[in-house]
């Protein structure tokens, strides 16, 4: 069964399939979401306010998706490359999209230590 994001404002509503959401984008205070079609919506949500939505609404489920540093959100499901020299992750399914992105040395160490259990 699939789980729906509800995000709903003044003047917008989305229901969107949280499976494809490949990740959240700051932009002060509003939120981008990036799918896997490669459509793009705009929220008028701070990055810290969608996490909390994220969480209170989708409850266990939210757990496929991680705070990568200051202004992203990912699909845990959709890392496809972590290059920390070049501060870029590359999200991707490996067939119809590839989103890359530019976040933080630091971030991206994080992050690669959730896949290899490791904390640095």
């Amino acid at each position: 069964m699939n789980k729906y994001l509800y995000l709903n404002s003044r003047d917008e509503f989305f229901r969107i399939d949280i499976s494809k959401i490949v990740y959240f984008a700051a932009d002060g205070n509003y939120t981008h979401i990036y799918l896997t079609n490669k459509m793009k919506g705009t929220v008028c949500m701070n990055l810290h306010n969608m996490q909390q939505t994220l969480s209170e609404n989708l409850k266990e489920a939210a757990s496929i998706f991680a705070r990568v540093g200051k202004s992203h959100i990912i699909n845990l499901t959709y890392v496809y490359h972590i290059a920390i020299l070049q501060q870029k992750l590359t999200l991707s399914d490996g067939e119809n999209f590839s989103y890359t992105i530019s976040i933080s040395k630091d971030a991206l160490k994080k992050l690669r230590g959730l896949f290899i259990g490791k904390t640095e």
